[in-house]
């Protein structure tokens, strides 16, 4: 039974990784859509979020299967049960990467109002976020864990710079408010990205530990 139970395990580490990856790519092709402007990237990525939907579905599906044939307790039931939790706060990262992609359509036919320069670097934090705390939850490492909760904090400081860059933008020239404001919320966005990749770093200490904090975001 047990040698059942770790191979299904592996079929469930494996289609974490694949979501993981889909979900790596939106994230990228979220922010090249933004500094290129190219609409038709940007509409790839809202398309393309049915494949994060339908693989977080896969996954609930194995982790149901485990439950109900295996019956696991202790460990082996925290395991299953943060793969739930791992697979919801994915899913909302694709979410974020559409929503991010919309904004993108809109402000298409408009010249940038500032260079963006600070919210590409927080697409590329969350991506590394985002791998890390996957590599984290397959392997059962919870120093790497540990250091993608701490790097949550270059995320959130990227944020306040662009938000407090955008916020004078505007006290000096009003007419910049609409196009700041959205900008404001992609930068959102990516700093919600940030908070997810860490919900599911925390999911790795309480399969390791039993104990996990309150997650940033329900």
């Amino acid at each position: 039974m047990r040698a059942v139970f770790e191979e299904q395990l592996k079929k469930l580490n494996n289609a974490i990784i694949k979501m993981g990856e889909i979900v790596e790519q939106a994230i990228a092709g979220a922010n090249k859509a933004l500094f290129e402007q190219d609409v038709d990237l940007a509409a790839r990525i809202i398309a393309g979020d049915d494949l994060i939907d339908n693989a977080e579905k896969d996954i609930e599906r194995l982790c149901l299967k485990l439950l109900l044939q295996q019956q696991p307790v202790a460990g082996d039931l925290r395991l299953v049960s943060a793969a739930l939790k791992v697979t919801t706060d994915l899913e909302r990262i694709g979410d974020h990467a559409t929503d991010i992609s919309k904004i993108t359509i809109r402000l298409s036919e408009q010249k940038y109002i500032k260079k963006l320069e600070h919210i590409p670097q927080m697409a590329e934090a969350t991506i590394k976020m985002v791998s890390e705390s996957i590599e984290a939850f397959v392997n059962r490492d919870i120093e790497l864990a540990k250091k993608v909760i701490d790097y949550d904090d270059v995320v959130d400081d990227l944020f306040i710079v662009v938000k407090n860059d955008l916020i004078e933008l505007i006290k000096q020239n009003p007419s910049t408010c609409d196009q700041a404001i959205e900008l404001i919320m992609i930068a959102k966005y990516f700093e919600r990205i940030g908070d997810h990749a860490t919900n599911v770093a925390e999911w790795v200490i309480f399969t390791l530990t039993g104990t996990r904090k309150d997650s940033k975001l329900l």
